[in-house]
């Protein structure tokens, strides 16, 4: 096993050498501001999508200090064509919970970052690695299909606890995470391009519903219709197409996220 981790660990250093995204711009920061601002946009939306979005983004609320002090509106608004835009209002929570309770200073440790709205376990690795270069154990889909890929051949259904032993074998005493890990991601990224996407196999795989026609492009439209300024129920029919049972059951769910609000003008961002 011990030799087969060596010669995988050589190959993806050598891939990453010759084919890495290494002008990823949230590749040339250690900061864990800026770090979670990428891992909470990359959440299932594509990197071509995320980076200009990323820059804009930062551009506006450079430090975590200025995202804290923001209105939400200003930083849906920001957030505006990367869908789930809950994740926007998590990261703004999440902002203010730095700022409020750490006076500013993000927690280097797994067991506080978990308690950051929309800081996952593997959201919280990912600025433990990132930021500080720790070597710790961290499964996501690229990560996931490298692995399956290389060492399970044509085995379905792969659990996770079948990987995480071979990342952790791959991984825990190496001395630069950060490069180690972007390599995995970059070569998980080419393997899905190159080969039937091997995160298929994952018994954890889940294949996601489509876009066009569905709740989440309801949602998407009503709330960028009410960036623009309150609106009823009967406008935001007339300016989106969608029917009146539509638009409700976007704007219950919109509420629930605590993304909108009903006044007495209307329905409004929060």
């Amino acid at each position: 096993m011990k030799s087969n981790i060596r010669i995988f660990r050589k190959k993806i250093l050598r891939f990453y050498k010759e084919n890495g995204r290494h002008g990823l711009p949230w590749r040339k920061t250690h900061n864990p501001y800026k770090i979670l601002v990428s891992e909470i946009m990359l959440q299932q939306t594509q990197v071509d999508r995320v980076i200009p979005k990323y820059k804009a983004f930062l551009e506006a609320f450079p430090t975590v200090q200025k995202l804290a002090n923001a209105k939400l509106s200003h930083v849906l608004l920001l957030w505006s064509g990367l869908g789930y835009n809950r994740r926007a209002r998590m990261l703004h929570d999440a902002a203010k919970q730095v700022v409020f309770e750490h006076s500013g200073h993000f927690p280097k440790d797994i067991t506080e970052l978990l308690k950051l709205p929309g800081v996952g376990s593997y959201t919280a690795r990912a600025i433990v690695t990132f930021a500080y270069n720790e070597p710790v154990v961290m499964i996501e889909t690229n990560i996931r299909s490298v692995f399956i890929h290389e060492f399970f051949g044509n085995v379905i259904a792969v659990d996770d606890t079948k990987i995480v032993p071979l990342i952790e074998a791959s991984s825990v005493k190496e001395r630069d995470s950060r490069r180690w890990y972007a390599a995995l991601m970059d070569y998980g990224s080419y393997l899905k391009k190159e080969y039937p996407n091997p995160s298929r196999k994952s018994k954890h795989h889940s294949k996601q519903s489509k876009f066009r026609g569905s709740l989440r492009e309801v949602r998407g439209d009503v709330l960028k219709i009410l960036l623009n300024g309150n609106r009823t129920v009967k406008d935001l029919v007339k300016e989106s197409g969608f029917t009146s049972e539509k638009i409700e059951e976007a704007l219950g769910g919109l509420c629930s996220d605590g993304l909108t609000q009903k006044t007495k003008r209307g329905w409004g961002v929060i």
